[in-house]
């Protein structure tokens, strides 16, 4: 008999145990109700910082600033970036004046309330001769912009090396120069004045490849790093003229995979010229600008070859394609959190340009009060730069309500520039290319969806 009672309790409290436990189960897989979201790609063309169609803006020394109405019309034609172009002709045997010098910074500072950024390049000669400067003063040169350089990175999106030779491009050069060890000398003291930031254009990739002496492309061990290396890109002034472009290359195959390989994490860019045999159509740019992920293209030369884009139909998907095209492709969110909790966030992103993001941006999640209209910044620990062109980026983040008061809130991806002076500028934000997304008034990306914060 007391084996029977004994065995029947012992039975009860093997219940009772499992009968908590299925709660406890039962209780833990109850989810939070979910929204999953598909969003529309847009079509439309517009302006994105640090990519797409540039103007070229000469200025010779002490010359004329820039013009602010010329900067404000860019907007108007999608353009958001221009390659602001200093020949310091005067001062081939001297330091810069305080007038060249005024002129850069002032320059700068315009730019910058027209919400434009800019490829900076430096020559001293505008022909074939080539008379430059001797490596002496372009150091002394460099150490007196150095300031500019520091105080004005944040509108600074990439720097071509210039100095050298026939408007900068590092052939003849009347001082010599056009040679690895000055061409090393000068490359490592551009880097060496400029903010970390900034990367560096060269003309050819065998130029580099010397310097460095390495042939192989960077990988992204070193991607984003002061690995000098690392911040080190690609200009073509002779871009699409078919052979060697004019001498960019040096083996077509072997140098244009490097470049390739390269623009997963360096910048590539620059101009048309006229073509050495048929003018490049619309198939045959296409695939050029997606292999070697063109982010930027002059459009005031050659114009020949851009009329042949424009008539041909091509001209509107360059505007879209150069440089990166971020779009939202779906998303899965809670539609209720309790307040202090973390909101599951799991979006999914896509990247239609030929190219990457180059510079660092801040991503935030954005709630916004439906009522008061107040706004509650959390950031997130995404590298946007990892979007690769026509790759997927998955934000998957538990994302800390901690300070927001319950209520009724509307979500919104924000994508800003991560220099403080820009950070909170709509023009420097980035917009992703999907259909009623787009809030131009905040600079912000409606995720299209509502969610509710509640006491518990």
């Amino acid at each position: 008999m007391m084996k029977i009672l004994l065995t029947t309790l012992l039975m009860m409290c093997i219940g009772l145990l499992l009968c908590l436990g299925c709660q406890k189960a039962k209780e833990k897989d109850v989810a939070v109700n979910t929204t999953t979201i598909q969003y529309e790609q847009s079509m439309d063309i517009f302006p994105n910082p640090e990519r797409g169609f540039i103007h070229n803006l000469i200025v010779y020394s002490e010359g004329s600033g820039l013009s602010t109405s010329t900067l404000a019309s860019l907007k108007g034609q999608s353009v958001s970036m221009i390659l602001r172009f200093y020949y310091l002709e005067k001062f081939k045997d001297k330091i810069l004046s305080d007038t060249e010098l005024s002129l850069i910074q002032s320059d700068m500072n315009k730019l910058r309330d027209a919400g434009v950024k800019c490829v900076l390049r430096f020559a001293y000669t505008d022909d074939m001769a080539g008379t430059d400067a001797p490596l002496t003063i372009i150091e002394q040169h460099l150490d007196q912009l150095k300031p500019i350089f520091e105080e004005n990175s944040d509108v600074i999106a990439f720097f071509q090396a210039g100095f050298i030779g026939a408007w900068g491009e590092w052939h003849s050069s009347s001082n010599g120069l056009a040679t690895a060890e000055n061409e090393k000398t000068v490359l490592f003291k551009i880097l060496s004045v400029l903010p970390p930031v900034i990367m560096v254009q060269v003309r050819t990739p065998g130029v580099k490849q010397q310097i460095f002496n390495n042939a192989l492309p960077i990988e992204s061990g070193i991607a984003y790093t002061s690995d000098m290396r690392a911040r080190v890109g690609h200009h073509n002034d002779c871009f699409l003229t078919g052979g060697t472009d004019y001498g960019t290359y040096s083996n077509v195959i072997a140098d244009k995979n490097y470049i390739s390989n390269e623009a997963l994490y360096v910048p590539t860019g620059g101009e048309t010229c006229p073509p050495e045999a048929t003018t490049p159509g619309c198939s045959t740019a296409t695939a050029e600008m997606k292999l070697l992920k063109w982010t930027y293209l002059n459009l005031d030369y050659y114009q020949p070859t851009l009329d042949v884009w424009r008539n041909s139909g091509c001209f509107e998907d360059f505007q879209r394609s150069l440089g990166y095209r971020l779009l939202l492709v779906s998303a899965k969110l809670p539609n209720q959190v309790v307040a202090d909790q973390d909101y599951k966030l799991d979006i999914t992103l896509t990247n239609r340009g030929f190219a990457p993001l180059y510079n660092s941006k801040i991503t935030s999640l954005i709630f916004k009060n439906i009522v008061s209209g107040t706004s509650y910044s959390v950031e997130l620990p995404v590298e946007i730069r990892a979007c690769k062109p026509y790759g997927l980026l998955a934000i998957t983040q538990n994302v800390k309500t901690t300070g927001i008061p319950t209520g009724d809130y509307e979500l919104y991806l924000k994508i800003t520039d991560s220099a403080e002076k820009l950070k909170n500028r709509i023009e420097y934000s980035v917009r992703l290319a999907n259909t009623t997304t787009w809030d131009e008034t905040s600079g912000m990306n409606k995720l299209n969806h509502q969610v509710k914060i509640t006491a518990q």
